[in-house]
This record gives C-alpha cells, sequence and structure tokens, in this order.
C-alpha cells in the first residue's frame, strides 16, 4: 500500500524510491498508527462526530514530518479526522514568514498562520542570561489553544517525539524531583482541548532522516536554539552518550515509561503499602504480596 507511487499524498510527492527510505516511511507510519491507537487519540464509536484537529508546525523537522504522516494516513482512511495545519509567527527577527505559507499552499493543506509578537514579551519579562522557553511555550500554548477553539478544533497535536519525551523524563527526576513526562495525550487545564502527540514513539534520528530526505524547508528555532547551557541540551548529551556506548539504550528507557509498576516505587499516593497484607503465616506458605520482576533485588527467604 505505500509503496503505490500513483496513490500518495502531494506532501510526499518527490519521496526517494530507495528501498531504505520506504522502510523509513513505513516505520514512521507505524509507530504513528500505532501511538494513536494505544492511547486512543480518535474516538472511533459509530456516535462519535468527525474531530477537527489543529496541527502545529513550526517549519522544524519533526513538525514537518508529523504533518505528512498524519495527512497520509487520512488520505488513506485510516485516521478519521479533519486537519487544519497551524504556523504561530511569534516575531522573532529573521523569521522567513512567507516559507510556510507558501510550502502549504503548494501542498494542498488547509492552514492557518498567525502572527502575535510573542517574542517581545519574552524579551522584555526574562532576565539577562536566563533561558527563554517556560514563557515562551506558555505564550505560545496559550495563542494555540485560543485558535484551536476559534476554528472548531477538539485537538491540539505537537510534533513531540520520542526523544522528546525520554529527555523531559530526566529533566522531571534530575531538577523537578518527580517522575513525569510529556504524555501521548492529555486534557488541556480548562477541560476544553485534548493535547495530542502522534510521534510520540518515533525516534528524532528518524525524524531528522525522513525531512532531509524530503527536503522540506526546515526552519531554525533562533530564539531557544541561540542559547547555551540549556537543561534540555545537557540532558540530551547524556542521552547521547548513553546511545553511543550502549546502542539501543532509547528504546529501552522508553519501554520503561511504558511499563510503570506503583508497587515497586515509593509514592504511597499511587499504592496503598499501608494496606499489603501477607497471605498466611511464615513457613506455613505465604507468598509475598508482589512477585519480583527484571532488575528487582533477589529475595532472600
Amino acid at each position: 500500500m505505500l509503496d503505490d507511487a500513483d496513490d500518495i499524498h502531494p506532501l510526499f510527492h518527490g519521496a526517494p524510491a530507495t528501498t531504505e527510505f520506504r522502510k523509513l516511511r513505513k516505520r514512521i507510519v507505524r509507530q504513528v498508527r500505532e501511538a494513536v491507537d494505544a492511547y486512543g487519540m480518535v474516538d472511533r464509536t459509530e456516535t462519535a462526530t468527525r474531530p477537527r484537529w489543529l496541527v502545529c508546525l513550526s517549519g522544524g523537522k519533526d513538525s514537518y514530518t508529523l504533518l505528512a504522516v498524519l495527512h497520509e494516513l487520512q488520505w488513506r482512511g485510516l485516521l478519521p479526522v479533519d486537519i487544519l495545519a497551524c504556523n504561530l509567527d511569534q516575531g522573532q527577527p529573521g523569521f522567513p514568514a512567507t516559507v510556510l505559507p507558501e510550502f502549504l499552499e503548494r501542498m494542498g493543506v488547509p492552514h492557518r498562520i498567525e502572527y502575535q509578537d510573542t517574542y517581545s514579551i519574552v524579551v522584555d519579562k526574562v532576565p539577562a542570561g536566563r533561558t527563554y522557553c517556560a514563557l515562551c511555550s506558555r505564550l505560545r500554548r496559550g495563542n494555540l489553544y485560543r485558535i484551536a477553539r476559534e476554528e472548531g478544533c477538539t485537538a491540539v497535536v505537537l510534533g513531540h517525539h520520542r526523544d522528546d519525551i525520554l529527555e523531559t523524563f530526566f529533566m522531571n527526576l534530575f531538577h523537578g524531583g518527580r517522575l513525569a513526562t510529556m504524555p501521548p495525550k492529555l486534557v488541556n487545564e480548562e477541560g476544553d482541548l485534548f493535547v495530542l502527540r502522534p510521534l510520540a514513539h518515533v525516534a528524532e534520528a528518524d525524524c531528522d532522516r525522513f525531512a532531509r530526505a524530503m527536503s522540506y524547508p526546515i526552519i531554525p528555532c533562533d530564539l531557544c536554539g541561540s542559547q547555551d547551557g540549556l537543561q534540555r541540551q545537557q540532558v540530551k548529551k547524556i542521552l547521547d552518550d548513553w546511545e553511543a556506548r550502549s546502542p539501543g539504550r532509547r528504546q529501552v528507557m522508553f519501554r520503561a515509561l511504558t511499563n510503570a509498576r506503583p508497587s515497586h516505587l515509593l509514592d504511597s499516593g499511587l499504592f496503598d503499602f499501608a494496606g499489603l497484607a501477607v497471605s498466611g503465616a511464615v513457613g506455613q506458605g505465604a507468598t509475598p504480596a508482589t512477585e519480583p520482576g527484571p532488575g528487582d533485588p533477589p529475595r532472600f527467604e
């Protein structure tokens, strides 16, 4: 199905005909379908109304990959949603404002381009030497929620991939003192919109290879990317080092996020430790309440 060159969305026109690229494309499409299904991103009941997704397009490799794969799935009848691409021009100096509108028009993608000068607010409010990310993302998120409501969308769809999710987990672990990350699906604080991340299972390296092979017009983020010493960059370097020494480490760590065991952590709000009870007297066939899993310390009986 994915090899039929005569049945393909315009976002894939010009795709390399190599076996390597076809495998890459199939893998990304499969992983996005898995995430959509695994996290219930689409209500597939017969009574459900057709949802409309606001797909956020920054001009980076990840959002281009997201847009292409979602349209491919929609094109083939595998994603019953309406898609509206949206770029929020935040007024960064030198931002090439014509690149994305021209690209979306050429591809025949329904879209909305919104201009909001959040850059000036961020520069004014953030003290010198501090990173812009927190305030920038908060302002961006507020505008995207507003646009989604204005356009009648049920979800804001973001291009965060597997590596973003892992990096956020370790940032929370190292700096926030909590076990948390970006979930593939959540409801916003106001309770009226879903926030979805269909690339949750896709590796950043695959997004990069895909966008480069398709020659999409990449727009770098000069606002955040120009700042050194960001916590995310530090975490990324740690993960890169681990991956270099032990290939496949990222995927193993990501799999751990899908296999949480509250009874083997320390959060009494998630697991009732006080209510644990043994099943019998010692020496009379008593069994533990939970069995040890892989990686658990040996039990001495």
